[in-house]
C-alpha cells in the first residue's frame, strides 16, 4: 500500500470506519517468492467468515462525459496484475482469495451512486467495487497487446462486480 496514492488512503479509511480487519502491505518490502518478484497487492482484510481476501486496489476517475453519456466502470488491469495476483492467492492457500478493488473517484459532474455505496475522504467522493480475481480471470479479454491490459467487457464486469463491503 502506498499511503501517497489517494485512491488506497481513501480504502484504507473505509475499512478503519468499519472497523473491518486489515493489514496494509508495505509496497517498500516487496516479496520475493521462488526467485521470481511478484507484483504486490495493497491489503490483507480479514472477513469475519472464509474468505479474507488479497486486495489489489485499482484507482479510477470516474467522470462526466463531455458527450451527456453516462461515465463508463472502466476496469482494466495489467496481465502483470493478474499473474502476481494468481500466485499469491496459491501463496496463501485455503481461506483466502484474491480480490480486485476499483476504487472509482467520483467527480463532482458525475451522476452520483447511491449514497450508501459512496465513502468521502479528504473531500473527495469514492465507491469501491470488487470483483473476485477467479470471476475476473475467467471473463478477462485483452484490451491492448502493446500495454499488456486486459479488461472486463461491460456487461460481464456489471455480473460480477459488487459493492466492496458486500463481500464482507
Amino acid at each position: 500500500m502506498k499511503a501517497h496514492i489517494h485512491y488506497e488512503a481513501a480504502f484504507e479509511h473505509f475499512l478503519r470506519q468499519r472497523q473491518t480487519p486489515y493489514v496494509a502491505v508495505a509496497e517498500s518490502k516487496k516479496a520475493i517468492f521462488r526467485d521470481a518478484k511478484l507484483k504486490s497487492f495493497d491489503f490483507i482484510v480479514y472477513a469475519p467468515h472464509e474468505p479474507s481476501w488479497l486486495v489489489d486496489i485499482k484507482g479510477r476517475r470516474w467522470a462526466a462525459r463531455g458527450d451527456g453519456r453516462k461515465p463508463i466502470w472502466e476496469n482494466w488491469i495489467t496481465q502483470a496484475d493478474l499473474d502476481g495476483l494468481v500466485q499469491w492467492q496459491e501463496v496463501f492457500g485455503a481461506g483466502f482469495r484474491a480480490m480486485l478493488v476499483f476504487a472509482y473517484w467520483l467527480d463532482d459532474g458525475a451522476a452520483d451512486p447511491p449514497l450508501d455505496l459512496t465513502h468521502s475522504f479528504h473531500e473527495q467522493r469514492y465507491v469501491f467495487a470488487g470483483v473476485p480475481l477467479d470471476e475476473y480471470r475467467l471473463h478477462a479479454r485483452v484490451r491492448s497487446p502493446k500495454w499488456g491490459t486486459i479488461h472486463l467487457p461491460l456487461a460481464d464486469f456489471a455480473r460480477h462486480v459488487r459493492p466492496f463491503v458486500q463481500w464482507l
